[in-house]
């Protein structure tokens, strides 16, 4: 295995020298072809050369002139693959040059057997005692040595596992398929002058023994390596796949998940880690949709797809089989990097497998097993692979924007309303008499639509989903394809009779993460009074129709109707988090736009946006009373819904200066001004909350800080307080601060008015 240092200091040009020999060599071979086959072979070939021992001759003489033949194609094969290897060399060095340069010029020392360290020579005095004195710096050079030695180390695998790859090919180039004279082997006829294809047929050999249960510790090592050398190959990793072609691969990654989660548990990383570069070797090999290799697999995965195969251990149901595509997509979980058209590709593939196995009168669906697939324990299996490939999606927004967006499919639709999720057979009827099993009873599995949720987040902001921490910013701006998505979203929720917008449980939290960032539109539509937002609202059309949305010189505005928004908010708000993720973006909006207000603003004629930004808060008033007073609620089920939405506003405050910005960028600061405003509330609500000891107590915390009858006195105050410009001593500014108060108070209560008519059902 070559080091750092032979990397560097090996002459590579002995690679064409040899090579322009092994070509010399065939060039002599063939005069020797020439020649034999005139003054040797020829001879057979006299018409007055006759009888069995012409036979014999020409016979024996055939056989030598084929070596002939077969020592030129070895000998031109091994010229190629001296070319192919220096050409991989020399690049993989290059790589490796590069990072050394970048290291040294990052401040670091690379030593002639590439070992990184710090190059305290190049430090001031002043920043030689600082290193010696301060932990953290300390910690950030240790930090910036092991990256920079992880880029090093990383450069040097992959040169080795090339040259593992060499050897295999100069192994097998040299294996004739038969045997000559004397049972000497012959020359290799079907010698190849690539290293791609002879590891590809390695692979696939490999393959076969993992799946017959006989690959050797060896073999499992040589599968790392060769999947680790092509996830970044495109040649290589085509050949791969090419190779073992759509079943074979899902063969493989079948057998690698029985292994890890079944029959070898202790060796699971070992094979795990094998299925993530074989997922990463997918991803590379996809890269290109318009290759001859993408459209042959893809065909192929479309056969494979709907197939059945065995996973060792996956269901205690004896004889239960998975189809391809669940196969698949659980692999594709294992990687990243996928070429959006691959993606949107598989999920039409899907889609299609599961209408076209609907339209033959199948009445379950074409995943559904006899099983769960969610949780910590179960939830590694893609048994729903359209919504588990919807999840890998939602790590390419603009791909789940083009694929969700209304106006140009009906892939929306079609998994807000036309698709059966029910995927699991939760159990068998029972028929009359009890004697015989009747039709399975089919349910969803418990992390149903999670791969959507994410998707749908994705589309209608422009960036990954949310994660465990992060808020929306409610000033993000949206283009005109995303928010054509959250409108219809928003239509597609809302109730078709009643008030009540029931939505899927795991479809809460994205869907309020992804409208949270449109907060300065939700904020416009439920004040309602803003002409722009009612003439374009979805009330009288469809998002398709053009309705939905707006735009003017500030960008592309969400403009739904405020009753369906104010249902689906209460449908959402189900989720204590939801909602508390909901109102701390309105409630950030609030702090925005009192932020933006110019110098001497206090005596300026205001009344009419703080009377708005009551009028909304009224809303969510209502929509907490709403839930609080629903027929499902127990009494501690109230108190606990309280209490979590208290709990996750408190934690969103908490940590205020920076949030996450969607589309604007990785975050934003917020002024002082602003921060006080949301402050004012939180930090004395969690000063009690700290105080309190269980679930009840907590919900008078709750009731007391989250109606707006509390916090939004409080919000002005805070606002004013932190204006440099505003003396809280003035008697006029605490005329004004009260005059602003009152507006607001009194804009809730046309919030609360507006609000309780949408979700009062006055059908009955």
């Amino acid at each position: 295995m070559p080091t750092y240092h032979e990397i560097l200091t090996t002459d590579l040009s002995t690679l064409t020298t040899a090579a322009d020999r092994w070509d010399g060599m065939a060039g002599e071979l063939h005069k020797q072809e020439t020649a034999y086959q005139r003054d040797v072979h020829g001879i057979t070939l006299s018409p007055l050369f006759v009888g069995e021992s012409q036979q014999a001759a020409n016979g024996r003489f055939g056989i030598r002139l084929t070596e002939y033949q077969n020592a030129q194609t070895e000998a031109k094969a091994v010229a190629a693959l001296l070319r192919e290897a220096n050409t991989q060399f020399v690049a993989l060095r290059k790589k490796l040059e590069s990072a050394r340069d970048e290291a040294i010029a990052a401040g670091m020392k690379v030593s002639d057997q590439g070992l990184v360290s710090y190059d305290t020579g190049k430090l001031s005095q002043g920043d030689k005692q600082e290193l010696a004195h301060d932990p953290d710096y300390q910690d950030s050079v240790r930090k910036s040595v092991a990256s920079w030695q992880g880029r090093i180390d990383q450069c040097v695998q992959d040169v080795n596992d090339a040259d593992k790859g060499v050897e295999v090919a100069f192994t097998a180039v040299v294996k004739g398929p038969d045997l000559g004279f004397g049972q000497v082997p012959d020359f290799n006829g079907k010698a190849q002058g690539s290293i791609e294809k002879y590891e590809a047929d390695e692979t696939k050999d490999i393959a076969q023994r993992v799946n017959s249960g006989t690959a050797s510790p060896a073999d499992y090592q040589e599968l790392q390596r060769v999947f680790r050398d092509s996830a970044g190959d495109k040649v290589l990793s085509q050949t791969v796949l090419d190779d073992l072609g759509a079943k074979g691969t899902l063969d493989l990654s079948n057998s690698l998940d029985g292994l890890a989660y079944h029959s070898d548990k202790q060796h699971s990383g070992q094979y795990l880690d094998i299925q993530k570069s074989l997922a990463m070797t997918l991803a590379t090999a996809t890269q290109d949709p318009h290759s001859d290799f993408y459209k042959n697999f893809r065909a192929d995965m479309q056969k494979a797809g709907t197939e059945q195969f065995k996973v060792d251990g996956l269901s205690p149901i004896p004889d239960e089989k998975v189809r391809g595509y669940q196969s698949l997509v659980t692999l594709m979980q294992q990687g990243h990097g996928y070429n959006g058209q691959f993606l949107a590709d598989t999920a039409d593939d899907i889609r299609h497998a599961e209408e076209s196995y609907a339209a033959k009168g199948n009445l379950q669906s074409v995943w559904a097993l006899r099983d769960k697939f969610s949780g910590k324990d179960r939830g590694w299996f893609a048994n729903d692979p359209l919504d588990g490939v919807l999840g890998i999606m939602s790590q390419d927004p603009k791909t789940c924007t083009s694929y969700l967006d209304p106006a140009h499919s009906d892939n929306l639709n079609y998994l807000m309303n036309g698709r059966d999720w029910n995927t699991v057979v939760d159990h068998f009827a029972t028929p009359p008499g009890g004697t015989t099993v009747g039709m399975p009873v089919m349910a969803e599995d418990g992390d149903s639509r999670t791969g959507f949720g994410a998707a749908l987040e994705a589309a209608a902001t422009g960036h990954p989903p949310l994660t465990s921490g992060q808020d929306p910013w409610p000033e993000a701006h949206h283009d005109e394809a995303q928010t054509r998505v959250m409108a219809d979203v928003l239509d597609q929720l809302k109730p078709s009779s009643g008030t009540n917008a029931p939505v899927p449980a795991n479809l809460r939290q994205p869907v309020a993460d992804a409208l949270g960032e449109y907060a300065s539109d939700t904020h416009n539509i439920l004040a309602g009074v803003d002409s722009h937002y009612i003439t374009s609202s979805t009330v009288d059309g469809s998002v398709s129709d053009g309705h939905g949305y707006f735009t003017d010189g500030h960008g592309v505005h969400l403009s739904v109707d405020p009753k369906t928004l104010t249902q689906v908010m209460r449908g959402l708000s189900d989720d204590p988090s939801a909602y508390a993720t909901l109102q701390k973006a309105e409630d950030r909006h609030i702090n925005y736009e009192m932020d933006q207000l110019p110098k001497g603003a206090l005596h300026q004629d205001i009344n009419a946006k703080f009377e708005n930004f009551g009028a909304v808060r009224g809303t969510y008033s209502v929509i907490q009373e709403d839930i609080i007073n629903d027929d499902r609620m127990t009494k501690y089920a109230a108190a606990d819904w309280k209490a979590k939405v208290a709990y996750h506003v408190i934690g969103g405050a908490l940590t205020p200066l920076y949030f996450t910005a969607g589309a604007e960028g990785p975050s934003i600061a917020y002024g002082d001004a602003l921060q006080r405003g949301v402050d004012t509330v939180t930090w004395d609500m969690d000063n009690q909350w700290k105080a309190q000891a269980d679930n009840e107590a907590n919900a008078k915390v709750a009731d007391t800080f989250l109606s707006a009858n509390k916090d939004l006195p409080l919000m002005v105050n805070g606002w004013a307080e932190g204006r440099s410009d505003i003396d809280m001593n003035d008697p006029k500014a605490q005329t004004r601060i009260a005059d602003l108060t009152t507006a607001a108070l009194d804009g809730q209560t046309r919030g609360i008015t507006n609000a309780r008519n949408y979700l009062v059902d006055t059908t009955n």
